[in-house]
């Protein structure tokens, strides 16, 4: 019997998905260089390691925008080392906001998950650099013959980590918007369709049928305008603080973050472009 060689995308599909990819690395970046930047700050840098995510997530940013703009069909050793450094950092980062929770009197309580260290914002970086990394290997024709991430096909991978990605970020937002008590019915919003979308992206990673495909191509885009929209929400909530925006320096501090929303357009970028090399691998 003839042994069928594994689907590898030609060049120009491998290299529009990587840097689509490389764009949704960087806007994770950008949103974790900016978060934990304003958290950090509030937090008067106590500990010199503060300063580490910040100095990673704007190499890893610089990084993405390299990757976004690069034709190049080929891996980029330095590119590559600075996401695997991201994705160290951010899991490093988890364990110390973890120890930050463990810590104080009550431990994990609510009160400390709601204004502690937020337990699962340094995992932003984390999947920055794990799909900045991606991004890499389905760009390098030499990865791309082998065509599998983990054991899976590399785009239904790229997927299923998309979608592991916007659980997690709506997941933080319910925490945060549960603090907030939901007082503006907009705030339902990302934790309820970012939801759906991952779980129809995660469905499609598993079954990739046309159907599944259409419906989470539409549940991204519809989740990529509400991370767009969510930084206005924000802007809106910080003006309706004491003082508004000419207290803005206290008010931004203590206000909803508006670097986080942009999280969930990064994850439906990068979930778009896992679809898009799921519907070739369909049409070869």
């Amino acid at each position: 019997m003839k042994r069928v060689s594994p689907w590898v995308p030609d060049e120009s599909a491998r290299t529009r998905s990587a840097r689509q990819l490389g764009l949704g690395s960087g806007i994770l970046a950008l949103s974790v260089l900016a978060d934990s930047g304003l958290e950090h700050y509030r937090g008067s840098f106590q500990n010199r390691a503060m300063y580490v995510p910040l100095a990673v997530a704007a190499l890893t940013l610089g990084a993405s925008a390299l990757a976004a703009v690069d034709a190049r069909p080929r891996r980029h050793s330095v590119r590559d080392a600075l996401y695997g450094a991201a994705a160290l950092t951010g899991a490093a980062g988890f364990g110390f906001h973890l120890y930050n929770i463990r810590k104080r009197p009550g431990r994990f309580s609510w009160l400390n998950l709601f204004y502690a260290a937020p337990i699962g914002a340094p995992l932003a970086l984390t999947l920055a650099g794990l799909l900045g990394r991606s991004a890499e290997r389905v760009r390098s024709p030499a990865h791309a013959a082998q065509a599998s991430i983990g054991g899976l096909p590399q785009e239904r991978a790229l997927a299923a980590l998309s979608a592991i990605g916007l659980f997690g970020s709506a997941a933080e937002a319910a925490l945060l918007h549960f603090r907030g008590a939901f007082q503006n019915p907009a705030m339902a919003i990302p934790v309820s369709v970012p939801p759906l979308a991952a779980a129809v992206l995660g469905c499609a990673a598993i079954k990739p049928t046309g159907a599944l495909r259409r419906l989470a191509r539409w549940c991204l885009r519809v989740t990529a305008l509400i991370g767009c929209a969510g930084v206005g929400f924000h802007a809106y909530g910080v003006s309706r603080a004491m003082g508004g925006w000419k207290n803005w320096s206290q008010n931004i501090l203590n206000g909803p973050p508006l670097p986080a929303p942009p999280a969930f357009t990064g994850l439906a970028i990068t979930g778009l472009s896992a679809l898009g090399l799921m519907e070739k691998v369909a049409r070869e």
